[in-house]
């Protein structure tokens, strides 16, 4: 068996996994079995079943999505740039390993190409075979997988899609380029003329000076700007934003909602952008 990694302990024979959130919070979470555990050429790959979040996808020591919430955010993050446009017909998806981001898109009939850029293939590959109740072990022919990289990829596509969905990790490492001023300006480049675009924006609670960071430099490309939240118990605080960058479209339309899902329904997509006054305070909304 391969060694342990060191944010994986036994502890009175006991697997437990520590993240490390920041200097003064460790998470941990008792675990029944190692599923599976390998490296890719980007990162430690694992997928483990705990006995609190049910399996869940670890990639160097960070849980990225549970069975048991990665619904939620999910469903956030796909249905509503896709109920803000209202005739998406091309969806870029960067990052969104799992696979729970194209599996609510392909729930769309009239959306005819789903482009999935994800940079490693094994974080596709064992969240297909490992984590299905967060991929549903994704299969629709509409659906493109491209194992590239996000930032590139949007650099050299123009004009080109309705709906952009990033799906990115923590603002570390490699993934830092996709918080840049200039992704962005490739996403807006990347959009068509009434394009819709939505990205990850952290913590509130935690990660304000990403949250405030990524809302200004969307904020400074595209007309409309909108940040929204939902609680993912799984990660820190709970508490989650996403901003949401619009062309031309300045309100989400339900009238016509009726898709298959856990979380989302009419009342969540309409009242989502509805902020906590500290939030509203620091961004200086209104």
């Amino acid at each position: 068996m391969e060694q342990l990694p060191k944010y994986i302990q036994k502890v009175n024979n006991e697997l437990w996994l520590t993240e490390d959130e920041r200097d003064n919070l460790k998470l941990s979470y008792r675990i029944k079995e190692i599923v599976y555990a390998g490296h890719s050429p980007f990162q430690h790959v694992m997928i483990l079943d705990s006995y609190d979040f049910g399996r869940m996808l670890v990639l160097d020591g960070v849980v990225q999505t549970t069975s048991l919430d990665g619904f939620i955010y999910n469903e956030i993050i796909s249905h509503m740039p896709l109920n803000f446009h209202p005739n998406p017909k091309q969806v870029l998806i960067i990052g969104g390993g799992d696979c729970g981001v194209a599996r609510e898109v392909a729930k769309y009939p009239g959306v005819e190409k789903i482009d999935m850029v994800e940079i490693d293939e094994l974080v596709v590959k064992v969240c297909k075979e490992h984590l299905q109740e967060v991929s549903g072990n994704l299969s629709d022919p509409r659906v493109h997988f491209i194992y590239a990289d996000g930032v590139k990829f949007a650099k050299e596509h123009n004009n080109e899609y309705d709906v952009i969905i990033v799906d990115s990790s923590d603002p570390i490492g490699p993934a830092k380029q996709l918080f840049e001023l200039s992704f962005y300006q490739n996403l807006y480049d990347s959009l068509k003329e009434d394009g819709v675009m939505v990205c990850q924006s952290q913590s509130p609670i935690f990660h304000f000076d990403i949250l405030k960071q990524t809302y200004k430099r969307i904020n400074s490309l595209f007309p409309i700007t909108k940040l929204y939240t939902a609680v993912v118990p799984t990660y820190p605080a709970g508490l989650w934003s996403f901003t949401l960058g619009s062309k031309k479209y300045q309100t989400v339309n339900t009238d016509n909602f009726d898709k298959d899902t856990r979380y989302i329904n009419k009342e969540i997509l309409e009242k989502a952008f509805y902020l906590p006054e500290f939030v509203k305070n620091q961004l200086n909304l209104e």
